[in-house]
């Protein structure tokens, strides 16, 4: 939640999203569940990966393109946009004309903000759902615009009324807002005044904001059938700014009221803003029926970590990060009101925030937000996205300096990479502390990253997981090819001496090989993607006459995943140059059904990877 001048109390992941399918069966992790609806955006094959790039107040056309040429083809999950829903105008404050904060002042569900029009907010989902990319949405559910402005116009033209408590393009009316002891707000002012008091927490005004009654029926309708109506355009889910703010029992009724996604058919994605402090109903584990929660505490121990050059403490993410489970986290470095208020990392940090967000994608905590906003002076905080002299944001260019692109860089490309590539194994293995402030470590055998938060280069062997080949590095480039675009990394007995330059990181895995300095790989990352129709309790496996395919074992087997149903995904790393025999079969329980014919064979070949695209026979 964002205000003028907000308490910092006020501050406030993604349960992995269910494929549904169009002939409404499914198989998740493992565990078959019926599907709940069925998908009206067909046509969209989404990324099936957690993270989340975090655009915030970029404008809808400049977020449509990010995710058409960088964040689609990078392999992001979801882009976080900033709230869609109309705002008021202040063409002047203490924070000068149009300060950033507008945007949390709704005064209309119409969808005219400064960052565009309802016909290119559409456009936009759109085109991120065709770049397979999902769209939150920044909800602002908790108030209206408040009684310390004078302006009385939106963005779209809507008029309204603060310290009348009437804003009639919703319309909302005094009756539809809390009051200075009304049975919900008892207290003399109206304002939060005990931050430990829940009664006053959730129902009285935040900095002057006017704070809807959710316990009105008519209230949550409203809100519903604007959140409804952004899920008909084809929304994904939602970080609901000052959920804290919102008694439990009000939200969990307002969310019984949304439709299904239109790209998934499954409920929206829910992130809830819930700034760590309070007990019992306050504590941010006590949101989590709702959704998933933001953690802000993970943020606040990541900088002092990596502040401290004490990297070594985070060989297990300790009591600092536990708002919520790790399922249920919605994780980040920092967001646009840490980094102004400075109590987490920011972009002003350099080479130790970039590092962080390596950690991010790097440690199996949390669903992975990465941040970019726009810069901005550390006196100015409060000041205005780049603009017209209206207040309508500007195209976002990643070559003039206005505007934070990391999630446009090679380095974070590459980790995002990296952490789809390694996201089925949920330990870390083999951590290790050359120093305080240098770290490597790898999940499982699928990949190894190092990490130096020390201002000299830091040589040392790690152990790594990965089979023995060369690897090229994610944040240098990845691979290109047959070969590595940056710096090549040859693992042998399972070790690499790795040099981590100052300030920086190394990172391998399964899905950049390549031949580096002239040497061949001597096993293959193979990709299988079998497109198989399965009825509830299937799911699919391959076999063959390797070890990594047990040997024909329908005990074993590659488990695939069917995220993107009705492909069957899954990979194994097998024998270069080597005829391999394999067959695709369904298990249900105990029942194994092998696909007909003859066995499928494959030479794996020279390369570092290969991929198999195959349909049930």
């Amino acid at each position: 939640m964002t205000s003028l001048k907000q308490s910092p109390l006020s501050r406030s992941a993604m349960r992995r999203l269910r494929t549904v399918l169009a002939a409404s069966l499914v198989a998740v992790g493992g565990v078959a569940v019926i599907a709940t609806g069925t998908p009206s955006d067909a046509a969209a094959t989404l990324n099936n990966s957690d993270v989340t790039a975090n655009l915030w107040e970029w404008n809808w056309t400049s977020i449509a393109q990010a995710c058409t040429q960088q964040l689609g083809p990078a392999g992001y999950g979801a882009v976080q946009v900033a709230p869609p829903e109309e705002s008021i105008t202040l063409a002047s404050t203490s924070d000068g004309a149009h300060p950033w904060w507008e945007v949390y002042q709704p005064v209309s569900y119409n969808l005219t903000s400064r960052m565009g029009n309802r016909s290119q907010f559409s456009s936009m989902v759109t085109a991120c759902h065709n770049a397979g990319v999902r769209v939150y949405a920044d909800a602002v559910i908790n108030h209206t615009a408040g009684s310390n402005n004078t302006a009385s116009t939106g963005y779209g033209g809507s008029t309204f009324s603060s310290t009348g408590y009437s804003y009639p393009a919703v319309p909302y009316s005094y009756d539809d807002f809390h009051h200075p002891n009304d049975g919900y707000c008892n207290d003399a002012d109206g304002q939060i005044d005990d931050w430990n008091n829940a009664a006053e927490v959730q129902n009285c005004e935040l900095s002057s904001l006017s704070d809807l009654k959710t316990q009105s029926s008519s209230v949550r309708a409203k809100i519903a059938g604007y959140l409804n109506s952004l899920i008909d355009l084809g929304v994904d889910g939602f970080r609901v700014d000052a959920a804290k703010h919102i008694p439990q029992a009000d939200f969990s009724a307002i969310r019984s009221l949304l439709h299904n996604t239109t790209a998934s058919g499954t409920a929206p994605y829910i992130a809830q803003e819930i700034m760590p402090g309070g007990s019992g109903t306050l504590a941010p584990s006590a949101f989590t029926s709702n959704g998933d929660v933001i953690g802000f505490s993970y943020a606040d121990g990541l900088k002092a970590q990596f502040t401290n050059g004490t990297l070594n403490n985070l060989s297990g993410i300790p009591g600092w990060s536990l708002d919520a489970t790790s399922s249920q986290t919605y994780a980040m470095v920092a967001n646009h009101d840490t980094e102004r208020d400075g109590s987490t990392l920011r972009y002003q940090d350099g080479s130790r925030y970039l590092l962080a967000n390596y950690f991010l994608l790097a440690y199996p905590y949390g669903k992975p937000v990465l941040y970019d906003g726009f810069t901005f002076s550390t006196s100015a905080t409060g000041q205005t996205p780049p603009s017209d002299g209206s207040g309508f944001v500007s195209n976002t260019s990643c070559s003039t300096g206005a505007w934070q692109c990391n999630t446009q860089s090679t380095a974070m490309k590459g980790m995002v990479a990296w952490h789809n590539a390694a996201r089925s194994v949920t330990t870390v293995s083999d951590f290790t502390a050359t120093n305080a402030g240098v770290i490597g470590f790898h999940r499982g055998s699928l990949g190894w990253i190092g990490l130096n938060d020390t201002s000299s280069a830091s040589t040392a062997s790690y152990a790594t997981g990965l089979a023995d080949g060369t690897y090229c590095d994610r944040i240098t480039g990845g691979v290109s090819g047959s070969s590595c675009a940056g710096t090549a990394v040859t693992v042998s007995g399972g070790r690499a001496t790795v040099t981590i330059p100052a300030g920086g990181a190394v990172a391998i895995d399964v899905n950049a090989r390549g031949t580096g300095g002239g040497s061949t790989c001597t096993t293959v990352a193979v990709s299988f993607n079998a497109t198989v129709t399965t009825v509830f309790g299937e799911n699919v496996y391959v076999l063959g006459n390797q070890a990594a395919l047990s040997n024909w074992d329908t005990s074993g087997g590659v488990a695939l995943s069917s995220a993107a149903y009705p492909v069957w995904k899954g990979s194994a790393v097998l024998p270069a140059n080597t005829n391999v025999e394999y067959k695709y079969v369904k298990k249900n329980g105990s029942t194994v059904t092998w696909e007909s014919g003859g066995n499928r064979t494959v030479n794996t070949g020279s390369a570092c990877t290969l991929t198999l695209n195959d349909a049930w026979k």
